[in-house]
């Protein structure tokens, strides 16, 4: 077949596509994403549905896809607890000083490693880099000596000092401000502004994406942490949400319907945050590869 033969047929395969996609009230992508949404989202309806179920009937074999009726007890039992509200205080505590910490911490050291050039900085760069991939088993006992030294063991203390900064925090910004022109902060230097000044009046009002995607991953990390506050944490007064939702299973006996209600409860302001900062998640993650 010939050039000019395969070109009508070219044009029609793209006259009948356009022809679909105007019927269409979405995109063709669509038929295979919602499917797999559904999918991803199935465990969270389960709990959901379950969280209005009594524990008879979420015992039962085989399980019950749905509640036969609703029923609260597993919510009542919760919030009937004295400590449920202090233990979602003390996660919205160490969760907020952890979110400031690294967005003032990660963007003065990101803003440094992106702009400023001093002896040693690609291997700080590096070193601080490959930390990240440094598993938390291998510096658990470490970290539990020196909260212990500085009298934070057992206190709120010693979930917030070791989450003040992340390596991950500082790349992701550092990232970011190189995809930033870098005139505008010339221009800021031209009109007396200091380094900081020009941080905080230019550079970080540009950066909202990067800074809103660090925001969202630092809380779901620090909310969703079980493992630290199970070593560094033995009072129930200091526990977090994710510690204090241990309690109700016991050795012989669960309160699955609390367990259910309680992950409910806990999983809706990570959900609330994610979806609240979804469009300039995205927006960051595709500028902050812009440039390495």
């Amino acid at each position: 077949m010939t050039v000019k033969a395969a070109l009508p047929a070219v044009g029609t395969f793209e006259a009948r596509r356009s022809r679909i996609r105007l019927r269409l009230p979405f995109s063709l992508w669509h038929l295979l994403l919602v499917p797999l949404a559904l999918l991803f989202a199935a465990p969270l309806i389960w709990l959901l549905l379950s969280s209005f179920m009594s524990n008879a009937e979420i015992n039962r074999f085989p399980p019950a896809l749905w509640p036969s009726k609703l029923d609260f007890g597993g919510y009542r039992y919760v919030l009937a607890n004295a400590l449920f509200p202090r233990w979602f205080l003390n996660s919205l505590i160490v969760s907020t000083v952890a979110v400031v910490s690294n967005l003032l911490f990660g963007a003065l050291g990101g803003y440094a490693f992106a702009r400023m050039r001093f002896a040693g900085s690609r291997v700080m760069l590096v070193l601080m880099l490959a930390t990240m991939a440094i598993p938390f088993q291998l510096t658990m006992i470490p970290t539990f000596l020196v909260m212990k030294k500085l009298g934070l063991i057992d206190t709120l203390g010693a979930l917030i000092v070791p989450s003040l900064v992340t390596p991950f925090a500082v790349f992701l910004l550092r990232q970011f401000f190189l995809s930033l022109p870098r005139e505008l902060e010339e221009a800021a230097w031209i009109d007396g502004c200091s380094r900081l000044r020009v941080l905080f009046r230019i550079v970080l009002p540009l950066s909202r994406p990067a800074l809103s995607t660090v925001a969202v991953l630092t809380f779901l990390s620090t909310w969703n942490d079980l493992t630290w506050p199970l070593i560094a944490i033995n009072h129930d007064t200091q526990y977090t949400l994710q510690l204090g939702l241990t309690t109700f299973q016991g050795q012989h006996h669960t309160e699955w319907a609390a367990v259910m209600a309680g992950n409910v409860i806990t999983v809706l302001p990570v959900l609330l945050a994610f979806l609240g900062a979804q469009k300039t998640f995205i927006q960051s993650i595709t500028s902050s590869g812009l440039k390495g």
